[in-house]
């Protein structure tokens, strides 16, 4: 151990000597509350990945490095492959690690350098174009019931097109399939899609409209995430499904577009329905409404028989018409008789009185001569018209006869009752054919079976209780023997035990 000499510094009292752990911990107290959760930017060096599943490394720029370390929980959600010499952006912690005194870096998140910039710019762009209301549910059309034709925007050459023909095929054949073939990544392939968007668009010839791809890192899903294509879909007139990567991959288009599906396979399964189940759902729904016509059937049956009792017979009612009609015609015959002989007199008065105006009389019977027939003319009319408007009177109650009803009423019940005669008639030689086999059955396991083959039954006391052991009777002892016909009473002379 050196000894310090300096006068001055030996001189000074001594307040307090730290351990070394204790001072470590403190500098790494200070560390960690000084610095929160920072982002780091640099070049992987020295990597390490043992079989304890942590990762530890050297970060590295032009000028300095910084010992890190990511435990196994940490790095279980990496998306790639951490390699010496690639570009990476972390989010850390800063401490020291006590072992040896260093100063080190816990990593929190890792992603690629690039993946982050392009991360960046999505997330600004994502705001940006929610704060317009490109987002919002309000603007967000609903997908039809029954598409015949679907739409896809996607690479013919990818496996998502695959996977959309195959889900669409097995789920609703009938639907027809209008493919506009684009790039799904490169330079151009963003303007591709915006293109191929609104000419679907303008063509209106499908009914919704698919557009995705297969997964792949954030550079390759990065043209669905362009300001324009993105504009286009929120434009589109016709329904959108945006399914793009895999589940755990959302693009901006999956914002802007009507339905986000996980999947293309999903996508396809949300655009059509399952043709299986619309069956099923038809065949319930026939079910269903086979029972109500049933049973709208039996109560109007019913109410038609109520209304049948209150109703009164059509052929009473015209009969009393047609009486009706008979003595207004005799009533008219009789007042014209009266007429005619009231005007006959009047006519006799004045030709006594009127002796020389022979012409005037004469006129004036011809007056009534012609009046006589016009009222005749008149009454026939009248009576005619009567006839004619009963005639159709009857024609209406029995074209309204419940006649027709009951017949084909009777004919339902006659048909539903064979039909319940038959169903009772299986049912019953069912049950026959089930009671046979059963008694079949306690034939064979019946200990009557067992006598008949020689064998006995003996029980002693009271109870009956079955011999099964020699040790149940004593020697003297009375016992019963059941035979096939017949029983024996026994005494017990030799017991012998097995």
């Amino acid at each position: 151990m050196a000894i310090d000499n300096n006068p001055s510094l030996a001189a000074r009292p001594v307040k307090e000597v730290y351990a070394v752990s204790r001072l470590v911990r403190e500098a790494r107290g200070v560390l960690e509350g000084s610095f929160p959760l920072v982002w780091v930017e640099g070049e992987i060096s020295n990597l390490a990945m043992p079989a304890s599943g942590h990762i530890y490394f050297t970060l590295k720029d032009e000028v300095a490095q910084v010992r890190c370390a990511m435990f196994r929980t940490r790095n279980r959600n990496l998306r790639f492959t951490p390699k010496n010499g690639l570009q990476v952006l972390l989010r850390v912690r800063v401490t020291l690690y006590e072992g040896r005194g260093e100063f080190q870096l816990v990593v929190e998140h890792m992603e690629e350098a690039g993946s982050g910039a392009l991360q960046r710019a999505y997330d600004a762009l994502k705001h940006r174009l929610g704060e317009e209301g490109l987002f919002d549910q309000a603007h967000k059309k609903s997908l039809p019931l029954l598409p015949s034709r679907i739409g896809i925007i996607s690479s013919p050459d990818g496996a998502a097109v695959h996977d959309i023909l195959t889900v669409l095929h097995r789920r609703f054949p009938s639907a027809q399939v209008i493919l506009y073939p684009v790039a799904v990544q490169g330079a151009d392939s963003a303007v591709q899609l915006t293109k191929a968007v609104n000419l679907a668009d303008k063509r209106k010839e499908c009914d919704v409209l698919i557009i995705g791809r297969g997964g792949g890192s954030l550079e390759d899903l990065w043209s669905f995430n362009d300001e324009q294509l993105a504009r286009a879909l929120f434009a589109c007139k016709l329904p959108t499904i945006s399914a793009v990567g895999h589940e755990v991959d959302f693009s901006i288009a999956d914002f802007v577009a009507d339905v986000r599906a996980a999947t293309p396979s999903a996508a396809a399964e949300i655009a059509v329905p399952d043709v299986l189940e619309l069956t099923a759902k038809i065949n319930n729904f026939h079910g269903r409404l086979t029972v109500l016509i049933r049973h709208r059937l039996q109560t109007e049956s019913h109410q038609l028989n109520l209304l049948k009792q209150q109703l009164p017979n059509p052929v009473i009612t015209i009969a009393n018409n047609m009486q009706h009609v008979d003595r207004i015609e005799h009533r008219l015959q009789r007042v014209w008789a009266q007429l005619m002989r009231d005007k006959r007199q009047q006519v006799d008065y004045w030709s006594v009185r009127l002796t020389h105006p022979q012409a005037k009389i004469e006129a004036q019977q011809n007056r009534v001569s012609q009046r006589e027939l016009r009222l005749q003319q008149l009454m026939q009319q009248q009576i005619a018209q009567r006839r004619h408007r009963y005639e159709m009177v009857l024609q209406r109650f029995n074209a309204l006869s419940p006649g027709t009803e009951i017949k084909e009423q009777k004919a339902f019940i006659e048909q539903t009752t064979k039909t319940l005669n038959s169903a009772i008639a299986k049912l019953l030689a069912g049950h026959k054919s089930r009671l046979v086999a059963q008694m079949r059955t306690l034939a064979a396991v019946s200990p009557l079976s067992t006598l008949e083959r020689g064998y006995s039954i003996s029980s002693v006391g009271a109870t009956k209780q079955v011999l099964v052991n020699s040790h149940q009777v004593e020697q003297g002892q009375h016992i019963n023997v059941r035979l096939q016909h017949g029983q024996l009473d026994c005494q017990v002379m030799v017991v012998k035990h097995d």
